[in-house]
């Protein structure tokens, strides 16, 4: 299931279902744009960041940002592996970020190393 947008007074509770995932938390764009952020719910293992990326967008989703991972982390953390994910922000042509569900801690690794990805889903939120 895929939204478009969605009200705000509609969303549900913190890890009800929403979106084809399960809901997270609220973030802001910088554009100033509100969404709801909808973890999916397979999570790929071994891939490095460009295969992430792809994994991430064979979904439906993307690669979460770094205010989404800190999310994901306050939120959700029960449901993610403690390992390190790659996250869809970049460091130069050959790092990437990555985030430890396990602390919450965010750090640059190299783009070639494989690790574990998860999915989000972020759907645009109107009054």
């Amino acid at each position: 299931m895929s939204l478009s947008t969605i009200r705000f007074a509609e969303l549900p509770a913190l890890g009800a279902p929403l979106a084809g995932g399960t809901f997270a938390g609220i973030t802001t764009q910088p554009d100033g744009t509100h969404c709801a952020a909808a973890l999916l719910p397979d999570q790929g293992s071994d891939l490095n960041h460009q295969q992430a990326v792809a994994w991430a967008e064979g979904l439906g989703g993307a690669l979460p940002t770094k205010p989404i991972a800190a999310l994901l982390h306050a939120n959700l953390k029960a449901q993610l592996r403690p390992s390190w994910h790659w996250l869809q922000e970049t460091e130069g042509a050959s790092s990437a970020w990555s985030c430890v569900f396990y602390y919450g801690d965010q750090y640059d690794y190299r783009k070639s190393y494989e690790g574990s990805a998860v999915a989000v889903r972020s759907i645009p939120l109107s009054a």
